[in-house]
């Protein structure tokens, strides 16, 4: 049987109801089964509804709504020693039969005191980001509250227990040498998950006997325990050495309740701090991970690096081939930035975002009246580069005719307006970037061999992102700082799963795909730890894992298959290069005519 139990300011006690309907009322008005001195119910509702499981809690009225955690709802699911605030009402909800003595009734509006300043604490403590000071305001606050010289926080989901915050009646932390707690009171409220209240330890039957209590010389000693989704996180422990029967069965229940709000938050704290551990390494990785403004650790990075720092201080022309959206640009000004034309500017131009007509204009600029709308000289990329760097992005969509007049520019190192007469000498280094293969355009005539050459001089081949393995996790965490910072979101690390599922996934769009992803996280995430949910991120996106057998088997066909299209179709030539028999080069192509070509696109997932 569950049970409410409402405190308001001045009462001398508190109003107790056991709920056992499967749906209770809760108003102002004599007909309800709780009735409240509330007038911010007025003749509105709320309703306790009972499923056979769960306990839930609704607004039956759209203008009426309860607090619970300092958030409005107008419907939750109730926890054991949850607080919710009605108007000046404070509703505390149990799973157990909540009947207090009349004896250890408290002075007062003690009662509505101190469940308030639970639920107070309560919200300053989830909105608290440090994990010290967390797990220190949840002691002191015990501490005075109920009346304690000193307090302990001890968790046991480690392999020993550890006592976590130990705190003084001052606020202080103790001294290793005064952390020293009974294990015969620990064992008891571990073994029972029922709260322990001891008024004189010494005298108690139940302790007097045990080694701690006797050495300790223990007087008043409460303790309950800490739990979090049917999991002991460890418990509370408070005592008095000073004091006999100091601590009464309100006290304990007082503890009892709060112990039940303080498992989710020594949960959320202990979570977070393992968060912040992680996002710290992270951190760390991300700093030594660094090129400039590039982040990656992994091999093929590395090559790009070692390229970097070779071709930056020569003004040789480079080629940056890659996916889209994987950073060409970047490399791009990091090329710049180490060169000797730094200070020298850094101008880009996007040769497949501009339309054919204007592009010359866009390129080498045009003279006033060389065609509509040419109402002034205005000098073109070329001219707005000189002394600095020239970035042409997507150079295969550039024009064939377009072609020819960038290949003279080059070569001449000179470049003419639209309009103009003369010519004019420009002084820059270009690195052109594709997403292309531009030795295949070549081949079907849609690029220049000749300005192939020239750009090429120095290739830089960036990889794409499913290929980076960690570095993934060290982008995602770089940028989910900075966008967190960005939108003012409270968006600090990723769960577990999500960095699986970072790894896993394909990302066909590359960072650009990863960037827009975690933009969308960092609004939308409900809580500091982003999820797989918050990324957008399903199973359907990431590939399938295949047996061994089957791997090996496609890639085989595969291999064959191409080492005799490199053999023009010689089966005998392919079987001896391979060092197989001549019957197995069949098996493969009548399996391809059956079957078709394997398909080997999961391959890259995989790299």
């Amino acid at each position: 049987m569950a049970s409410l139990h409402a405190f308001r300011p001045g009462q001398v006690r508190s109003k107790g109801y056991q709920v056992y309907k499967r749906i209770t009322t809760i108003g102002a008005e004599p007909g309800d089964d709780l009735v409240l001195s509330e007038p911010a119910l007025g003749r509105a509702k709320l309703s306790l509804v009972h499923d056979g499981r769960t306990w839930t809690l609704e607004s039956a009225e759209r203008g009426l709504e309860f607090t619970i955690d300092g958030k409005k709802r107008r419907s939750h699911t109730l926890a054991e020693g949850d607080v919710v605030r009605v108007g000046e009402t404070v509703l505390v909800f149990s799973l157990a039969d909540f009947a207090a003595d009349d004896d250890d009734e408290p002075a007062e509006g003690q009662g509505f005191l101190r469940l308030t300043k639970l639920a107070d604490l309560s919200v300053r403590l989830m909105a608290e980001p440090r994990v010290e000071t967390v797990l220190q305001m949840l002691v002191d606050h015990l501490i005075e509250a109920l009346g304690a010289d000193k307090g302990f926080l001890i968790l046991t989901h480690t392999d020993q227990p550890w006592v976590r915050v130990a705190r003084n009646v001052d606020g202080d932390d103790l001294p290793d040498e005064a952390t020293a707690y009974s294990d015969s009171v620990l064992k008891a409220v571990l073994e029972t998950g029922e709260p322990v209240i001891i008024s004189d330890a010494l005298r108690d039957t139940r302790f007097s006997s045990a080694t701690s209590v006797m050495r300790l010389k223990l007087s008043s000693v409460m303790a309950a325990p800490l739990v979090f989704k049917g999991r002991t996180l460890g418990l509370l422990y408070l005592g008095n050495d000073n004091v006999v029967s100091l601590f009464s069965k309100q006290d304990l229940e007082v503890l009892r309740l709060f112990a039940a709000q303080a498992g989710a938050i020594v949960h959320n704290a202990l979570v977070m701090g393992d968060l912040q551990a992680r996002v710290d390494d992270l951190a760390g990785r991300v700093d030594a991970a660094r090129f400039g403004d590039l982040i990656g650790s992994c091999p093929g990075m590395q090559r790009v690096y070692r390229r970097i720092e070779k071709v930056a201080p020569t003004d040789a022309s480079v080629l940056v081939q890659g996916e889209t959206g994987s950073g060409k640009e970047l490399i791009a000004r990091e090329i710049h930035r180490r060169s000797h034309r730094a200070k020298g500017p850094f101008v880009a131009i996007n040769c497949g975002a501009i339309p054919e007509n204007l592009l010359e204009s866009e390129l080498f600029g045009h003279m006033r009246g060389a065609f509509t709308g040419a109402v002034a000289n205005t000098p073109g990329k070329f001219q707005l580069a000189s002394g600095g760097t020239l970035f042409l992005d997507e150079i295969g969509e550039l024009p064939l005719n377009l072609q020819v007049k960038l290949l003279r520019a080059l070569q001449e190192k000179q470049v003419q307006r639209v309009g103009a007469q003369r010519p004019e000498a420009v002084d820059l280094r270009v690195v052109a970037a594709t997403n292309k293969n531009l030795q295949e355009e070549v081949a079907g005539g849609t690029f220049r061999e000749d300005l192939f050459y020239r750009l090429n001089v120095i290739l830089i081949a960036l990889p794409p992102l499913r290929e980076r393995g960690d570095d993934i996790v060290l982008l995602a965490n770089y940028l989910l700082k900075r966008y967190a910072a960005e939108f003012g979101s409270g968006s600090r690390g990723f769960s577990a799963e999500a960095q699986q599922a970072l790894r896993k996934y394909p990302w066909p769009g590359n960072i650009r795909e990863l960037e827009n992803r975690l933009k969308r996280a960092v609004i939308f995430a409900d809580g500091p730890v982003v999820t797989p949910a918050d990324l957008e991120i399903s199973d359907d996106g990431v590939p399938a894992i295949q047996p061994l057998a089957t791997v090996r088997e496609t890639f085989q066909m595969a291999y064959v298959l191409r080492v005799l299209e490199l053999n023009g179709g010689n089966r005998t030539k392919t079987a001896h290069d391979l060092d197989v028999d001549p019957r197995t080069i069949f098996r493969y192509l009548e399996r391809e005519r059956e079957a078709g070509a394997p398909d080997l696109s999961w391959m890259r997932f995989f790299k």
